[in-house]
């Protein structure tokens, strides 16, 4: 007879993590192809609103709890990090530079994660933990002075403030998890968030329109309904189970994914140096993979 093989909730939280970081990974590839045709506020509003509709609809559907007050204040923290702070400073970048550029600007995620996670849920990573993440950063910042022409380009700094946008609302929607539910959260903070998205994505449909391409409008698709909704019941349900610091550093290898696929799909041209930038930042997060983490 055969016994069901269980998982601890470290390792499960690993893989939920990491298919959450897959279907993240498309992300820059298909936001970029939206934003050939499409506003950046068109795409990077637009989204949530469509994501919304979802979400409302199956919390109806499933007849879910309606979030405690002291809840609330998390889900807008939610809200302002992955449903505005990183679309919009995202779409807004990578209608300036390369999706796999912005590919490798977001390796520094993973350390970003890790400190807001030591902050808002109390996670203690060791000094060998924090030596490897910040050997990444500085590969990551290398980097965007490399392709930058020897600086800093004001897109960097978009795709910076998206980082630290999505840093923040990882862990707290982490914390929400516990209690609320994994996939609750993001649900509950596009309810949250529809007042705030209608009258802005409205105007910009109206000023700059609707006129694009079936590429544009697959990019736009998947970004709304994957990226924006389905991607975060695997991601913050992981890292419920397995630790902030620990399984954001799945994330490690959405660079690499990311580079793959904007060669795949939309033609860039992957640069010898970049991929040696991308391997240094993947080498020393996975170094940290080894270090200990107290929760």
């Amino acid at each position: 007879m055969q016994t069901r093989r269980t998982y601890s909730p470290e390792t499960m939280g690993l893989i939920l993590g990491f298919i959450g970081t897959v279907a993240f990974s498309l992300t820059f590839p298909a936001t970029k192809l939206a934003v050939a045709a499409l506003h950046p506020t068109v795409v990077g509003l637009g989204r949530a609103v469509v994501a919304a509709a979802l979400a409302g609809s199956l919390l109806l559907l499933t007849r879910q709890r309606r979030p405690r007050r002291d809840e609330i204040g998390g889900l807008l923290v939610v809200v302002a990090g992955v449903i505005f702070a990183f679309p919009l400073l995202s779409a807004w970048a990578l209608r300036r530079v390369p999706s796999a550029h912005g590919a490798v600007i977001i390796g520094l995620l993973p350390l970003a994660t890790a400190i807001a996670g030591t902050i808002r849920v109390g996670e203690r990573p060791s000094l060998k933990f924090w030596l490897a993440s910040v050997a990444g950063s500085a590969a990551v910042v290398g980097y965007a002075v490399y392709d930058g022409a020897g600086s800093f380009q004001l897109a960097d700094l978009a795709l910076l403030g998206a980082v630290i946008g999505a840093a923040i609302a990882y862990a707290e929607g982490a914390r929400l998890a516990r209690t609320l539910g994994s996939w609750q959260v993001i649900c509950w903070a596009l309810v949250l968030a529809i007042p705030l998205l209608i009258i802005p994505t409205t105007l910009a449909v109206r000023e700059y329109g609707l006129v694009a391409p079936f590429s544009a409008w697959a990019g736009f698709a998947y970004v709304a309904v994957v990226s924006q909704f389905l991607a975060f019941f695997a991601w913050y349900r992981g890292l419920a189970l397995g630790g902030v610091a620990r399984v954001g550093q799945m994330q490690l290898f959405q660079p690499f994914l990311t580079l793959f696929e904007s060669a795949l799909l939309l033609g860039e041209t992957i640069t010898l140096p970049t991929v040696g930038f991308a391997l240094l930042v993947v080498a020393s997060v996975a170094w940290g993979r080894t270090a200990a983490v107290k929760r």
